[in-house]
């Protein structure tokens, strides 16, 4: 390779971008774009989810127990990051992600044993918890502190934004093919995800260190502070985002293309949400903002208990816009307080304990509690509980 080619890519790696523009922008858009396609190949399950039940004749519990398979493979691959990423890299962990899950993803609609799903949907989440510990120190690394407000903003839009579309690309899959064809395609486009990926990223190696930092992190209470407020937040936003077909198809009665659409239009205020977090912490502080955002996302997580179709479709709107606006936050916070070298892992033990209680625990309870009482019962106890917690990001002494 002809020498200033070399200083090009060495530019391109070690260069904080200290703005939005350029060169800073395409990578940030693309790295949105594949955090965007890594959501979208877990929230599929969410719209077919009712189909999968009735194909297989089963339960709410029991067709809700998929998406906590996921968490499992998902908490398990975030706990082992420290691990891979040393010797991986961040690159190649975004790659194998990606790789790994098309894979999955091709082999899943072979399955004609509902407890199949259980391992491929276990699989599926382990690929997919390779993302988010890499990348998060990729982009520490690439951006300046000024601007990561309006990075993780950006950022974090991309799953308000999935949530949005996944409902309608299953539905217009499903136009013309079975349920098991949504996954074909969405293994399909993992797959190329992978492949821009290796050409089109730039490595930043981790600092040479101890491999699992547990101690240290474990030993600070933002850490356990951060994990509590993940865990309501995760399980209001995407345990109830998985739940919402299943308590509109089956306890309010809704054609189940009616309830994707209802699902889908929710989840369109989040993107904006999503982008204006960065504006919303430089006006009123990051602590305040959490706060704010965390107590009207219980609050509005309550109001999802009524049963005027018309209001439902208004809660499910605004709740959804608010929760999708803490996420940003949580990464901003979880910066501020951890070292370069300790940040992925953080964000990996924050993720485990979130996605392991929110997206699978929440999920499950929700569908027992619509098995034996009703899904509208668990959805308000688990506002009640959110709304309570936001009290302890006022013990955040890091973030003031």
């Amino acid at each position: 390779m002809p020498c200033f080619l070399r200083r090009a890519r060495v530019e391109w790696v070690v260069r904080r971008f200290p703005s939005l523009k350029g060169r800073g922008l395409f990578l940030l858009l693309f790295i949105w774009f594949l955090w965007f396609t890594n959501l979208t190949s877990r929230t599929i399950f969410a719209p077919v989810l009712p189909l999968i039940e009735d194909e297989f004749v089963t339960t709410h519990a029991r067709a809700s127990s998929i998406i906590m398979f996921i968490a499992l493979g998902y908490t398990l691959s975030l706990l082992l990051s420290g691990l891979y990423a040393r010797f991986l890299g961040y690159k190649k962990s975004i790659v194998v992600c990606f790789l790994g899950g098309g894979l999955v993803l091709l082999l899943l609609p072979m399955t004609g044993i509902f407890e199949t799903l259980y391992v491929f949907c276990f699989f599926l989440g382990g690929a997919a918890g390779f993302y988010l510990p890499a990348m998060l120190p990729l982009l520490t690394s690439l951006y300046e502190e000024k601007v990561w407000g309006r990075v993780f903003s950006i950022h974090e839009s991309a799953p308000a934004l999935s949530n949005f579309c996944t409902p309608f690309i299953a539905l217009f899959i499903l136009s013309f093919f079975g349920w098991r064809a949504v996954f074909t395609a969405c293994g399909i486009f993992s797959l190329s995800c992978g492949l821009a990926a290796w050409f089109l990223l730039e490595d930043v190696k981790p600092k040479q260190g101890p491999t699992f930092l547990f101690k240290p992190i474990l030993k600070k209470s933002a850490f356990w502070i951060i994990s509590i407020l993940w865990f309501f937040l995760v399980g209001c936003n995407i345990g109830v985002y998985y739940i919402v077909p299943l308590y509109l198809t089956k306890e309010l009665a809704m054609d189940v293309h009616y309830a994707n659409t209802i699902l889908g239009f929710s989840r369109l205020g989040g993107v904006l949400a999503a982008l204006s977090t960065g504006f919303l912490v430089e006006r009123f502080g990051l602590r305040r903002s959490m706060f704010g955002v965390m107590l009207a996302t219980g609050l509005l997580t309550i109001a999802l208990a009524v049963k005027n179709p018309g209001m439902l479709m208004v809660f499910l709107f605004l709740q959804a816009a608010v929760s999708f606006a803490f996420f940003p936050m949580v990464l901003v916070s979880i910066s501020r307080t951890f070292e370069q070298e300790m940040r992925g892992q953080a964000a990996a033990f924050v993720i485990t304990l979130a996605t392991i209680g929110g997206n699978g625990v929440v999920p499950y309870l929700l569908g027992l509690s619509g098995d034996l009482m009703s899904f509208s019962v668990g959805i308000v106890v688990l506002g009640i509980l959110t709304s309570i917690a936001a009290g302890l990001i006022w013990c955040l002494k890091e973030l003031r």
